[in-house]
């Protein structure tokens, strides 16, 4: 393991990665869910706002835009040059956004600049995430993934709060203005992002697989990665599901919209991105393993815990309680899920492999809340939260008879303790 001393020489590069992606995450939460409200006073119907989330469809997709990463290499520092380039592109979309005001803008063009820079902010994200993976040692890589969580919890403070009352108080375009100075930053700061000689690091391009289609399924026939994708698949949306539909439970159960957006929006975010940091922490002290099924535990737990205050008619207090350990969980196990992403690409494909496993767990996250609302309207919450638990057990199953199987017998005995 290594020392403290060299732990620490990390952290410059580990904070920076945690702003590159706090940056590339803030522009999308605000268009995804700070806007809906916008466009509701600006008496759109709810059908042409549910359609407009339609634009964030490009994040299920993420292996397609991995591939022409890991084959056009643009230099030596190929995936920070990927990186730069469409992060400017992407700032340059803010703007475009940020020139047509919602009032005297067509839906049809909106979405159209909607969908642009969902494109980009997908995009950008594979070659910044395989950048991290190039870079960083492995001993590094839980650690990054807990600052990407805590980055993204911090996103959605600033995409679904702070963002609304800028545009509140200066107008449509000043939110996509400071959106796109923070993707800006992030590339003046790039060029500190320097690829090491380690033995981590990929394969020079001469000696790597050239990327292509042919190499997706590929990533399927080791057999770690098969049992790594279906965690993948099926670790996080059940807790996601919740977390989504936590907000109309409790305006259901009498909270005011405003005391909501206290407690979910800002306290929640922040307990999201301090769990974040604390499960990182806790599983490089006691290893990817034993965490796996801890914080499936956890997961259950907390939606247990919630699913009784319903049942029970606990009160307010009760459900808040219930509120924060929610998310906590959703930070914890988050920051895990993106942590072991990193240890799960092959030597040369770091973007396409990520890129998989990234649309893996988009498209689950899309598609369970959308089977847990039909179950809602069904079965009320009780019922919903009940499959949701089912769900969670078979998962922490899933997670402990799995917990030995997701890194290969001939890999270094030290990264089952990562």
């Amino acid at each position: 393991m290594p020392t403290p001393a060299l732990r620490t020489s990390w952290w410059p590069q580990q904070l920076l990665l945690g702003w590159l992606n706090l940056a590339l995450t803030a522009p999308l939460i605000y268009l995804y869910i700070g806007l809906p409200l916008v466009m509701r006073q600006n008496g759109w119907s709810g059908t042409q706002i549910g359609l407009m989330q339609l634009a964030g469809l490009p994040a299920m997709l993420k292996f397609l835009f991995a591939t022409p990463v890991d084959r056009y290499r643009l230099g030596q520092a190929s995936y920070r040059t990927w990186t730069l380039l469409l992060m400017l592109c992407y700032a340059a979309a803010l703007g475009l956004l940020a020139a047509h005001d919602l009032g005297n803008t067509p839906a049809s063009r909106m979405f159209l600049l909607a969908m642009l820079v969902s494109v980009l902010g997908t995009w950008a994200d594979v070659p910044l995430n395989a950048l991290a993976i190039q870079i960083l040692p492995e001993s590094e890589r839980v650690r990054a993934g807990a600052i990407r969580s805590a980055a993204m919890s911090l996103g959605a403070i600033v995409g679904g709060g702070v963002m609304l009352l800028l545009h509140t108080r200066a107008g449509w375009a000043w939110p996509f203005y400071v959106l796109a100075l923070g993707l800006l930053s992030g590339v003046l700061l790039l060029p500190w992002l320097k690829p090491q000689a380690t033995p981590c690091q990929s394969l020079p391009a001469p000696l790597a697989p050239l990327a292509g289609w042919r190499q997706w399924p590929g990533y399927f026939a080791i057999a770690e990665h098969r049992t790594w994708a279906l965690l993948v698949l099926v670790y996080y949306p059940f807790l996601g599901a919740v977390w989504l539909y936590l907000k109309p439970l409790m305006l259901d159960q009498g909270f005011a919209a405003d005391r909501i957006a206290l407690i979910v929006g800002i306290v929640g975010g922040l307990a999201g991105a301090l769990s974040s940091m604390l499960a990182g922490r806790l599983t490089r002290r006691i290893g990817a393993s034993i965490s796996l099924p801890l914080l499936a535990l956890g997961n259950l737990v907390a939606i247990g815990f919630l699913t009784l205050v319903i049942i029970a008619g606990l009160g307010h207090n009760a459900l808040i309680a219930a509120a924060l350990l929610v998310a906590l969980a959703m930070g914890a196990s988050a920051g895990l899920m993106f942590g072991l992403m990193m240890y799960h690409t092959r030597p040369g494909l770091a973007a396409v492999d990520y890129g998989i496993q990234s649309s893996l767990f988009v498209a689950a996250r899309t598609l369970v809340p959308i089977l847990a609302g039909v179950l809602l309207d069904r079965l009320g919450y009780p019922g919903m939260l009940g499959c949701l638990l089912v769900g969670l057990v078979l998962v922490l199953l899933l997670a402990w008879h799995s917990r030995r199987r997701i890194f290969s017998l001939d890999r270094p005995a030290q990264l089952q303790g990562v």
